[in-house]
């Protein structure tokens, strides 16, 4: 199955403590069907100090969900579910279903 979600896209979380928040795919795990996105789900991790960083209580972003999140559609900002069309030139690209609007460039 083709990924519906991928790095760099803009997303709407749907449910859970962000709901409505929005953030840019850092990280997609689809073995695990989870993802880091930045600014949603934010937890305090203790980190031990190490040659490249400093030691204390670090604020980092934990995975979440891809069934609580949406796809931000290009049009008007709303969360919108993905499909998938072929062009005339044979490529195979996300089309948002609320507008229409193709997703990939």
């Amino acid at each position: 199955m083709a990924a519906k979600i991928k790095k760099g896209d803009r997303v709407v979380v749907l449910t859970g403590k962000d709901k409505g928040q929005r953030g840019d795919v850092l990280r997609v795990m689809p073995a695990k069907n989870r993802a880091v996105v930045q600014g949603v789900n934010v937890a305090q991790r203790h980190q031990k100090q190490s040659a490249q960083q400093e030691g204390g209580i670090v604020r980092k972003e934990m995975a979440i969900d891809l069934s609580n999140l949406a796809l931000e559609d290009p049009k008007d900002g709303s969360p919108t579910r993905v499909g998938f069309k072929i062009l005339n030139d044979g490529r195979k690209v996300r089309v948002a279903k609320r507008s229409g609007e193709v997703i990939d460039v």
